[in-house]
């Protein structure tokens, strides 16, 4: 193995533990420090604390599904198409790095979420933003960590390709 192909590797690992580790410190406190439904204003009513527990997906979808079909639709499926998503950025080396970095939130952020779903039967969600015109469901940091991997891939693939189409 080439020292570049180690170091990527490390890399990869590192971000993905950092991610995940983030996720779980702040859910850990959460479910110590605030009680199910409290509220806690940290700016102002735009951002507040309110824990609550999801045993469905984003924004509670799926929360009435039988327990068999959730735990194939919201656990196994995504176990397998994040391994699938980690091997493929493993043996990608071509990747650009916000690529990598954008695939490693979102698979960081993914493996977050499901450690939770496994261990407690739920996804601890605490995070609230609401600026009148603009409000978000609960959500929580690997949910932060997806969404950012994923606007960031969005933004390289973008420009990537607006910058192929001005070489041309």
């Amino acid at each position: 193995m080439k020292p570049h192909t180690i170091l990527r590797t490390v890399v990869i690992f590192i971000i993905l533990s950092s991610t995940i580790g983030c996720d779980q410190i702040s859910k850990s406190i959460v479910r110590q420090k605030i009680g199910y439904g409290e509220q806690i204003g940290v700016i102002q009513n735009y951002l507040t604390l309110t824990k609550i527990e999801n045993t469905g997906a984003m924004l509670s979808i799926g929360n009435a599904l039988p327990q068999q079909i959730k735990l194939l639709l919201l656990t196994i499926l995504p176990l397998i198409v994040l391994g699938s998503i980690l091997g493929y950025l493993l043996t990608k080396s071509n990747l650009s790095k916000l690529v990598t970095l954008g695939t490693c939130f979102v698979v960081g952020g993914g493996i977050g979420n499901i450690y939770d779903r496994i261990r407690y039967g739920s996804v601890t969600d605490f995070l609230h933003i609401d600026f009148v015109i603009f409000q978000t469901g609960i959500f929580n940091v690997a949910d932060v960590a997806i969404m950012s991997g994923v606007f960031i891939i969005l933004l390289e693939t973008y420009f990537s390709r607006t910058k192929l189409i001005a070489d041309k």
